[in-house]
């Protein structure tokens, strides 16, 4: 057998080149687009007329990540509610840029409450829902002279659910003239593009400047939304915003969202990514940002958070012991991170590994900057701890899970500290 001599990939990934679209708040920027690191993005789910109940909840998105945060606009309650959710935001010392999600009256509360237009950051329409016939003309066209006054960007987001029915039929029309027809899905693939390119073209003859605008075509399935990124990246140099119109719920919508998002990731497109997440009941709004960071992190595309690596376990390790240490160091490091990400710079690169016994533990340690190795079933109570490759003592006893986080805590400290860094209050605790 004759195997190829051509080099393995470094694993870099070329992204698109687009334009690049700042949404700010106060001292805070977050750049999409223009090369900048995939940003990563959340949603409310709260009453928006709730001032403190969506106050509180963006404030949960943003420590865990969520980099801009959505709130809903849908009528005069949540409007007027805005204004004083940004101050609530700043009292608690949140500088997350809001956007404001409108659908079918956003022309109206943009014009009626123009505090609420100052004090979010960017707005979203939706072109298939702001109006009918020569109203979606007029309307479109004043929630854009909107953006323009308040000098706001704007990301025009279409769903397959909501798509504006007479361009829809108009593509249709257009493609019974072919002399091949397409099939009935590539019609609807070319009129969600075709809404998205055309209403970004739109908003640029009423002013808006082509480097605000990000565009988004959303769809439920796998193979759709693919599709569908891959022309609308071939045929513009807006930002775009990834993501499924509806992922699901529990490992569904993780694997959907993974499955659809890396695709594209890997070919270098998209811009900004939510993960459009069913909450379990009482479930936390916050996994949606989580997992968006972990696609990225696990493509090496960012680095959010210190990784652990952890064996699934098998007839070697019939203990738990492992398991509940790697969740115990993982949920740790994870709680650490709003501290730790200013005063020790680089730790959010980290790699942890937590091991179940000798078959890969002491291999998967020594490749770790920090990991240990536990016991299998039947192996001797010992656990050998692993720095930067070395094997540097054996834990023992009834408190290995302290001792090993004490120790992560010292490691990080020694190797990431800035050299006026101040100790963490607290933090020595495990």
């Amino acid at each position: 057998m004759t195997f190829s001599q051509t080099p393995i990939p470094s694993g870099s990934i070329a992204r698109r080149i687009t334009r690049r679209t700042a949404v700010r708040y106060g001292s805070n920027e977050i750049i999409v687009g223009g090369g900048a690191p995939v940003v990563v993005q959340s949603m409310t789910n709260t009453d928006t007329a709730d001032v403190i109940a969506t106050a509180i909840q963006v404030k949960d998105l943003a420590r865990a990540g969520s980099e801009l945060v959505r709130i809903t606009v849908n009528n005069p309650e949540a409007a007027a509610a805005v204004p004083a959710i940004r101050e609530q935001l700043d009292k608690m010392g949140v500088d997350v840029p809001l956007v404001g999600d409108f659908h079918y009256n956003g022309h109206t509360l943009l014009n009626d409450y123009p505090d609420c237009a100052r004090a979010l950051s960017k707005y979203r329409i939706n072109p298939g829902n702001v109006g009918q016939g020569a109203k979606r003309d007029t309307q479109f066209a004043q929630m854009i002279e909107a953006a323009c006054k308040y000098d706001r960007p704007v990301r025009i987001g279409v769903n397959w659910g909501s798509l504006d029915q007479t361009l829809l039929a108009r593509v249709m029309d257009e493609n019974a003239a072919r002399a091949q027809p397409w099939p009935a899905q590539s019609v609807m693939y070319e009129a969600l593009i075709t809404s998205a390119i055309d209403s970004a073209r739109r908003a640029e003859e009423l002013g808006l400047g082509g480097d605000r605008i990000v565009l988004s075509c959303k769809v439920s399935g796998v193979q759709d939304l693919i599709a569908v990124y891959r022309e609308l990246a071939r045929r513009c140099d807006y930002p775009l915003h990834l993501g499924l119109t509806e992922a699901g719920m529990g490992s569904k919508g993780i694997v959907a969202s993974t499955a659809a998002l890396s695709v594209l990731l890997q070919e270098g497109i998209g811009d900004t990514i939510r993960i459009s997440l069913t909450p379990e009941p009482g479930g936390d709004r916050t996994r949606e940002v989580i997992v968006g960071q972990e696609i990225l992190q696990t493509m090496g595309l960012r680095k959010f958070t210190p990784m652990v690596i952890a064996c699934p376990g098998c007839g070697r390790t019939t203990s738990t012991v492992f398991q509940d240490l790697a969740d115990r160091i993982q949920t740790y490091l994870r709680a650490q991170m709003p501290l730790w990400k200013a005063d020790y710079p680089g730790v959010e690169g980290m790699n942890v590994a937590v091991m179940g016994c000798i078959v890969n533990g002491p291999g998967e340690s020594k490749h770790a900057n920090i990991g240990i190795s536990l016991p299998g079933t039947g192996e001797s109570p010992a656990a050998p701890e692993f720095i930067d490759g070395e094997k540097k003592m054996t834990l023992r006893g009834e408190r290995i899970a302290e001792e090993f986080q004490a120790i992560v805590l010292d490691y990080v400290k020694q190797r990431y500290a800035k050299s006026d860094a101040p100790t963490i209050a607290g933090a020595d605790a495990p």
